[in-house]
């Protein structure tokens, strides 16, 4: 298989998506939005993966490659590509399927407990399970997707569209590497809240790096089926 990712900045690339892809045997080629790029045709890739990042979707004014990304996406999807979102990727994908994306209620930073919803797609994963999460913004569940998942501090954690369309607001390919360059890059954010963990508690959770991106694997094997 042939993966194509988007990447918006340095510090938030395909973590343990990476490791899978070379264990299947997959080619992968990359768009960065922080260097200079070059979006790839549709015949080039057979899933495209989009990465999270600390723009929203509306930001298009201060990142106008926002417009060409969306172009890119919604393509993919009516093209029946497979697609992956995480993050801000899921926003993206939640928007271009015509779902309104708005501010959370609350700033969710940290290691929470995801529950799901039951629908099959999730089987193999626990019934309620820590994910690592870093994000502001939320999405409506689009038309004819599936809700997935949700958390305490956000409902809508996740959708299915189609069967090849999978959009997760939390990071299952997160890293130990991932969440120290996140701190790294972005340590502003922790500010005291409900649902902001303080960074020793981010860096401890790290231990449950290696369950949640073997569970993500399980799942990009099973998308498309």
């Amino acid at each position: 298989m042939r993966i194509h990712y988007l990447q918006h900045v340095s510090f938030e690339g395909l973590g343990s998506i990476e490791d899978w892809a070379k264990e299947q045997g997959h080619s992968i080629k990359a768009t960065k939005f922080f260097e200079k790029f070059a979006l790839p045709d549709l015949a080039s890739f057979d899933l495209l993966v989009v990465l999270g990042g600390p723009m929203g979707v509306a930001d298009v004014a201060l990142h106008p490659w926002l417009a060409e990304e969306k172009a890119l996406i919604k393509s993919a999807i009516d093209a029946d590509k497979l697609v992956l979102g995480i993050c801000l990727g899921a926003q993206l994908i939640a928007e271009c399927l015509g779902a309104k994306v708005y501010a959370n209620p609350q700033k969710e930073i940290g290691w929470f407990p995801i529950e799901k919803t039951g629908h099959f797609f999730f089987k193999s994963l626990p019934a309620a399970f820590d994910a690592f999460h870093w994000h502001g913004d939320t999405f409506d569940i689009p038309r004819q997707a599936v809700h997935l998942a949700s958390s305490a501090a956000c409902r809508n954690q996740a959708f299915l569209y189609k069967k090849r369309v999978l959009a997760l607001q939390f990071h299952l390919e997160i890293t130990a590497g991932g969440i120290q360059d996140l701190i790294a890059n972005a340590k502003a954010e922790l500010q005291k809240a409900d649902f902001v963990q303080e960074e020793a508690a981010l860096l401890e959770g790290a231990k449950q790096c290696e369950a949640n991106n073997i569970a993500l694997g399980k799942l990009l094997n099973w998308l498309g089926k």
